[in-house]
């Protein structure tokens, strides 16, 4: 059990320095855009860089984690976001900056199935909710702090952040290197090995599921995105009001992701939890719409992402339950959908919040309303159903 919970800290500081060095540079950004004279529609496009590569090199990630092993996975991941950060802070031209951030997507795409997987391993059904529940408080509280550093560090250069976050990810693949030793293949809920293709995404397991995640990811996205924006043009909200307002959600999500989030999987199962959390984002999405004041804003806000942070960590823990010996596959196929819908969530977003402030929001509620109408069909393999009898419908 030492052992169990030392392997669990090393990955959960990971995948919090890998986050902690993404918010690193989100304050410095606009000085590099505006250094370089870039537009804002590049800066779009390389964020789309990003989820893209990392959208086209999950699958097979995935699959590579289960084959090759997940703690090489981890370290080439970390290897990859080093060069990837250190690239963004020499970078003079565009074209590096577009090479960094792909290297960037290649990284986060081999980190987070494998990651997901050795959990699934070294955890058992009873434990693995809370230790998912621990990798999103991680991965959340690296956001949080990671600006904050990232706007003290840029004030003694612009760059610093960037390589900080190098040296930090480096530091990270090396301890790894050292500390980490590869897992045993958990075999307690092992299944009859079955080949991972593109065609084991329809299986009636699986399906579901991951249309949930693309759903959730398409409806987050598309909000995140045009946050912003829609309180800047609609309630004149400062720099300093948005960070407050995300700052304090993001603080609140995480603590529901460690206090609650094991005694409502407990409590509910996971796809009554997903459910109950489709239903709560949908209706706050659409009361985003009609809060007038600054305080009601600040108060959903602060809520809303309760929600989406409780929902992505149950569909994990339901697909590592369900997953077999094909732990890799099904977390390269929860990364390749969540960047789906990174990549096009905020485009169409864009687009609508262009006709109206308001239509990114009724747009992400649409999404979500679909989600909350799939998981009132969706049923669990039988061989959940005999290991939790509260988890029906």
């Amino acid at each position: 059990m030492k052992n169990q919970n030392t392997t669990l800290f090393i990955l959960l500081a990971n995948l919090f320095i890998a986050f902690l060095g993404i918010g690193l540079v989100i304050p410095v950004l606009p000085t590099i855009m505006n250094e370089l004279d870039l537009s804002g529609s590049v800066v779009g496009y390389m964020v789309a860089a990003f989820a893209v590569t990392q959208l086209l090199v999950s699958p097979l990630a995935g699959r590579w984690a289960d084959m090759f092993g997940r703690k090489k996975m981890i370290v080439l991941g970390l290897l990859f976001f080093s060069v990837s950060e250190w690239l963004f802070g020499v970078g003079k031209t565009v074209e590096v900056l577009f090479i960094s951030r792909m290297l960037g997507g290649i990284s986060a795409a081999f980190i987070m199935p494998a990651v997901t997987a050795f959990i699934a391993d070294i955890t058992t059904i009873e434990t693995r909710s809370k230790a998912l529940g621990y990798m999103s408080a991680a991965i959340s509280t690296g956001f949080i702090i990671g600006p904050g550093i990232g706007g003290f560090l840029a004030e003694i250069g612009p760059r610093l952040p960037f390589f900080s976050a190098a040296i930090l990810a480096f530091v990270a693949a090396v301890l790894s290197i050292i500390t980490l030793r590869e897992p045993e293949r958990n075999q307690e809920e092992a299944m009859d090995k079955q080949k991972s293709g593109v065609k084991r995404i329809f299986a009636p397991m699986y399906f579901i599921a991951f249309m949930i995640i693309l759903i959730s990811a398409f409806g987050l996205a598309s909000f995140e995105s045009l946050f912003s924006l829609f309180v800047d043009h609609k309630f004149g909200f400062t720099p300093k009001d948005i960070a407050i307002a995300i700052t304090g959600g993001a603080i609140i999500g995480a603590i529901a992701q460690v206090a609650l989030f094991d005694r409502l999987t407990m409590a509910f199962g996971e796809i009554r939890l997903i459910r109950y959390c489709l239903i709560f984002s949908a209706i706050l999405v659409l009361i985003m719409t009609v809060a007038s004041s600054y305080f009601s804003i600040l108060i959903v806000t602060f809520v809303i992402f309760v929600g989406f942070d409780l929902m992505r960590p149950a569909v994990t823990s339901y697909l590592s339950k369900i997953a077999g010996n094909e732990q890799g596959f099904v977390g390269g196929m929860n990364s390749m959908f969540t960047s789906i819908g990174n990549v096009f969530g905020p485009v169409i977003g864009g687009i609508l919040f262009d006709i109206d402030f308001n239509y990114p929001f009724y747009f992400s509620a649409v999404f979500l309303v679909i989600g909350i109408a799939l998981s009132l069909v969706w049923r669990q393999p039988n061989q959940l159903q005999k290991g939790s009898p509260q988890e029906v419908r």
